[in-house]
């Protein structure tokens, strides 16, 4: 034992001395110059490593987590509540009125005066439907200090039928007329009761038209509508008219262009003119096309155009060529409640016989019919809402027309027809300028009650006649419906028409043969009337004409009825 420890006591010793020889060798060799580290050590974040939240464990023996069962004793508990079913708000509205597709109406009046109307509509299917019009008024007469019989009649008729397809629409209409006024605007002193008895002064017109139209959905040609009529009267006068306007959208590079095409036919022929029995005729044919390109940027709007028209004169032979502008301009100063606009365009006007005796059924069948050269007719206005119930229109314009058509009494030439005593008017043309200024104002006051004002200022300045015959210097009216409630209704209009220039022209042997300007007095009419809805379908109503009680004269020696007072019923119903 001994001996053991004293060989492990030697063999630390000598381990120890070896240790401490080697260090000496080491101190003499190191070097002792300076190192330079090349490159720094860079952590970066995938050196990093993430600590687990559950180590793992070395324990001999790993305990388990034990199962927690959660139970919830859940039992019934009576409750005597009872929430309350929702209910929506009751909002109060009227019944929306019972519409008719039909209706006819029966008045009768002072005057002997009888207005009646018809209109009839009945769908065939979902896309078609016939239909019809008629109206009649008439009057016995009977005005104050009349020589002559002051009776009238008037009578309309048209029936169509239309259908609407996918991708057109179209209808047909065929229509007539007959009306028959008397010339019974003798001048007096001038000519007494000896006179009117040896006259008869009846006059009737008599006419039919068919026409149609049809529009077109996504095509480049949009709609077309012609129209043939035919009018005459008892006096061998006779009148054809043929019309046909075309619409259409020309795509030019990326611009669409509208285009309005014309084609409009006049011809017809009076047994006699005015003062020998030579026939007269006339007819003119005529070709128009007017091209637009509209421009849209914000608040402008404008039109750049031109009108184009040849006429060519059948009886004459003649042919002329007409250019006018066509230009229209539109700029929101102010949203809706200022918008300024203006514009200059012309055209030429077809005047027709059925067109003069419509606007003076006193006429005589002997007149010169012949187009209206409209050269241009330039304006401005400016428009807007007031507010939500008001607008209004302020506007003025200037007007230059060659051969504009201007009734003038007949000259008193006491011929063998009943015409020629200046009961009757003529046509004649001159080349009239035209300076008028006016305005309207729209207003609904409320759903139940609106109100309309218009009215112009005109200055004629004619060029070869010594007035503008027969034109108004002033006209103004003014429009209002009040629907008072559910059952009671009413609405008046009133007229005004200043004062008008007519000549008298006694061309006798015995008189002298000098025409006198004469002054037509203006005039002012009130129009009135009432009604009262018995039911959806019955109706009775009360009108009230020229109450004013003003026997004025529109015409010359043509008074009118006074005061007139008509009452009358409408019924509304379905098939």
């Amino acid at each position: 034992m001994r001996k053991q420890i004293s060989i492990i006591t030697l063999i630390l010793f000598l381990a120890n001395v070896s240790a401490l020889w080697s260090q000496e060798r080491d101190k003499d060799t190191i070097d002792t110059n300076v190192i330079d580290v090349v490159k720094p050590y860079t952590p970066s974040v995938s050196d990093a490593f993430k600590v687990k939240e559950e180590p793992n464990l070395d324990d001999d023996v790993n305990t388990s987590k034990k199962e927690v069962q959660y139970n919830i004793f859940s039992f019934p508990v009576a409750s005597t509540f009872t929430p309350a079913k929702g209910k929506a708000a009751v909002v109060d509205k009227e019944k929306p009125p019972k519409l008719f597709d039909n209706y006819a109406s029966l008045g009768f009046g002072s005057y002997t005066t009888i207005l009646g109307e018809l209109y009839l509509n009945h769908a065939l299917s979902r896309t078609e439907s016939v239909g019809g019009y008629v109206s009649h008024h008439s009057s016995q007469g009977g005005i104050n200090d009349v020589l002559l019989d002051d009776n009238f009649l008037d009578t309309k008729l048209n029936v169509n039928y239309a259908s609407n397809l996918r991708d057109m629409s179209w209808n047909v209409e065929l229509g007539g007329l007959h009306q028959k006024y008397n010339w019974y605007g003798l001048a007096q002193p001038l000519f007494n009761e000896a006179t009117a008895d040896s006259l008869a002064v009846a006059h009737t017109f008599y006419g039919a038209h068919v026409g149609g139209d049809v529009k077109f959905e996504e095509s480049y040609l949009e709609s077309v509508s012609v129209l043939f009529r035919y009018f005459g009267d008892d006096n061998g006068s006779s009148e054809n008219r043929f019309k046909m306007q075309a619409q259409a959208a020309i795509p030019i590079a990326d611009e669409e262009i509208s285009t309005t095409l014309y084609l409009d036919y006049l011809g017809g022929a009076f047994d006699r003119n005015y003062f020998t029995n030579t026939e007269l005729k006339y007819g003119n044919f005529n070709i128009g096309l007017a091209p637009v390109y509209r421009l849209t940027q914000d608040d402008l709007t404008l039109d750049l155009g031109v009108s184009l028209f040849y006429l060519n004169d059948t009886e004459l032979g003649d042919n002329k060529f007409y250019i006018y502008p066509n230009i229209a301009a539109s700029y929101r100063l102010v949203d809706e409640v200022l918008i300024a606009y203006g514009g200059i365009k012309g055209g030429l006007n077809q005047n027709s016989y059925y067109d003069f005796s419509q606007d003076n059924p006193f006429v005589s069948p002997t007149l010169v019919v012949a187009p209206t050269d409209q050269q241009y007719n330039a304006y401005v206005g400016l428009k807007g809402k007031i507010s939500n119930s008001m607008s209004y229109d302020v506007h003025g314009s200037y007007l230059a027309d060659r051969d504009r058509a201007l009734f003038i009494n007949n000259d008193i030439t006491i011929a063998e027809e009943d015409y020629t005593y200046g009961n009757s008017f003529g046509v004649v043309y001159d080349d009239v300028a035209t300076f008028s200024v006016g305005g309207e104002l729209h207003v609904d006051v409320n759903r139940n009650f609106t109100l309309g004002l218009k009215g112009d200022y005109f200055i004629y300045n004619a060029d070869q006649q010594a007035e503008a015959w027969n034109l108004p210097d002033i006209e103004a009216s003014l429009f209002m419906d009040y629907q008072i409630d559910k059952h009671w209704f009413a609405g008046a209009s009133l007229f005004f028409v200043g004062e008008r220039k007519d000549q008298f022209y006694l061309n006798s042997m015995i008189f002298p043969a000098t025409p006198q300007i004469v002054t037509l007095d203006s005039y002012f009419d009130i129009n009135v009337n009432v009604g009262y809805h018995i039911n959806d379908r019955f109706s009775v109503y009360a009108r009230g004409n020229n109450l004013a009680g003003n026997d004025y004269a529109r015409w010359q020696n043509y008074p009118v009825q006074g005061i007139q007072v008509l009452a009358g019923a409408t019924y509304k119903f379905d098939f």
